[in-house]
């Protein structure tokens, strides 16, 4: 399952915090390309406030990620991590560790 670490945790709560998100948003994972427009393995990140019924949710230290079905396959052995370069934050999925 994938695991998200803190300092991912500490991103997403402080662009959940700064956004006009309503309360209970969440970031979603979610495959790109399903048109045939990216692909497979390229994954996107939204924030959705009602994600649907048979994603997975990976609970973080004080948050929760939506993991599309397929996404999740991709992401079993995974880790998201966050790191901020220049003022931008930019996430990454590696090997957890």
């Amino acid at each position: 399952m994938l695991t998200i670490t803190p300092e991912a945790s500490h991103a997403i709560r402080g662009i959940l915090d700064a956004s006009d998100a309503p309360d209970g948003s969440m970031f979603r994972i979610s495959p790109q390309g399903q048109d045939g427009s990216a692909p497979r393995s390229s994954l996107t990140i939204s924030v959705t406030d009602s994600p649907p019924p048979d994603d997975q949710i990976v609970e973080g230290d004080e948050v929760a990620v939506s993991v599309d079905p397929s996404a999740a396959v991709m992401l079993d052995d995974k880790q998201l991590d966050a790191s901020v370069d220049g003022g931008q934050i930019n996430f990454s999925i590696g090997a957890q560790g």
